[in-house]
């Protein structure tokens, strides 16, 4: 009889799983939209056991499932393939192929790319919406690129300060990328590979107008190397005119995106000022009672904990200047504006929002007082 109770309880603890399944982890990643685009989320730096990884492609999916994802990408090694031995696979669209059926239920962007490896000073680089990987096989890597391009690619170096690659540990623009970007086949640059923040590679994204990004590059397992560790994988946020591959695509193209990864936020003004913006919504606004302390309640929308410092005329009455905003919290700010006014200027520093290198982004909020 005990036993067939247990049976009985662990059905029902089954059912009631089964029914409030959901790929979503409480390590989602979510940011806002902004006006005129819908903010995407996007891996396009991935490996798995088709080159140089430690898991099926299928993992990957699951993982980007997890994370609230709208599209990733597993850019294998063309070059290095270290698993050939025991996974030979002479399709190097193998891993791409598994990736989609395993999304095909799912609301998730799979689209296909590789890495084109090579030593300095061509270094790594990813191409993304490629049409057959195989093509991008080549001895010469300038023939790998022109491939790429022949396919509609686009392309972004990777890791640019990498220390295998450079001594310094900061990018070297080599007469190779000069000659890509010249022909119109290189247009972006990671700013943050995996752990790293490079200030050097976001110099070289703003002076040639590259596409500025963030990618995991991940081997082993998201969990091991970022939730673990307490932190989101990188994101590279694509603003987009619509959910589709060839919005994305477009997106990507024109540079309109914001790198992100441990509450940093890297990008141009243009992008930068209205995901902030719309980051924080503005709950309430008004005056404490007869005073002229105006009391303004404000919540982080995104999953990034936000950190501010007081870029006003005005002080606070009961923060410091400099204060944060957990995801999802509320806060409440009480600024002395010394007389009652018909609408304040809120202006806050985002200390960790950067538009250049050690260039850390203001926002001014316009808010009428009721």
């Amino acid at each position: 009889m005990k036993d067939t109770t247990l049976i009985l309880a662990l059905l029902l603890c089954f059912s009631l799983s089964a029914q409030n399944h959901s790929h979503t982890g409480s390590g989602a990643i979510f940011f806002p939209d902004i006006p005129g685009y819908k903010t995407l989320k996007a891996d396009l730096h991935q490996h798995t056991v088709f080159s140089d990884g430690y898991v099926w492609p299928t993992i990957r999916v699951m993982e980007a499932l997890r994370d609230s994802l709208d599209v990733i990408s597993l850019t294998e090694h063309l070059e290095y393939q270290p698993h050939k031995v025991d996974i030979p696979h002479p399709d190097r669209n193998r891993s791409y192929e598994l990736a989609l059926q395993e999304a095909k239920e799912h609301d998730l962007m799979i689209i296909n790319g590789s890495e084109i490896t090579r030593s300095a000073p061509v270094g790594h680089s990813n191409a993304v919406f490629i049409t057959d990987a195989n093509e991008l096989l080549h001895d010469k890597p300038e023939d790998a690129f022109s491939a790429a391009r022949e396919q509609g690619a686009f392309v972004f170096w990777n890791h640019p300060a990498w220390y295998p690659q450079s001594e310094t540990g900061n990018p070297i623009l080599s007469d190779f990328q000069k000659e890509r970007m010249k022909n119109g086949e290189l247009h972006g640059i990671e700013v943050i590979n995996m752990v790293d923040y490079s200030e050097e590679a976001l110099a070289l994204a703003l002076e040639h107008n590259l596409t500025i990004m963030a990618t995991s590059d991940i081997h082993g397992l998201i969990d091991w190397d970022y939730h673990e560790k307490g932190h989101a994988r990188p994101v590279t946020l694509v603003f987009a005119k619509e959910r589709s591959v060839e919005s994305l695509k477009e997106a990507l193209f024109a540079g309109r995106t914001v790198a992100t990864y441990d509450n940093l936020l890297v990008g141009k003004e243009e992008f930068l000022n209205p995901l902030i913006k719309a980051s924080v919504e503005i709950m309430k606004v008004g005056y404490i009672g007869n005073t002229s302390v105006l009391e303004v309640k404000l919540k982080n929308s995104s999953s990034n904990k936000l950190i501010f410092e007081n870029a006003m005329d005005f002080s606070f009455y009961n923060h410091s200047p400099v204060f944060e905003i957990e995801s999802g919290e509320t806060i409440t700010l009480q600024i002395k504006t010394l007389e009652k006014r018909k609408h304040i200027d809120l202006k806050l520093k985002a200390l960790k929002a950067y538009s250049a290198p050690k260039k850390q982004q203001v926002v001014d909020w316009k808010i009428p007082i009721e």
